[in-house]
């Protein structure tokens, strides 16, 4: 048995392909048929958020004066 991908055949090639491929589309049937539905937008009603007033931070307890 040989174990190096560059020195192998090419039914052994196709064989890796053939496994890839299978996982592949496996993989991406197990992801569609697990999606979750998003709810539409439109259906609810969403809040508006307005900004408050300006804040400075700074790095010590000091108060900024301006």
């Amino acid at each position: 048995m040989n174990h190096s991908i560059c020195s192998a055949d090419r039914a052994t090639h196709l064989k890796i392909v053939v496994v890839a491929l299978a996982a592949a589309i496996s993989l991406a049937a197990l992801a569609i048929s697990s999606h979750i539905t998003a709810d539409v937008a439109s259906d609810k009603i969403t809040a508006v958020i307005t900004a408050g007033k300006p804040v400075a931070m700074t790095r010590t307890d000091l108060t900024v004066m301006r």
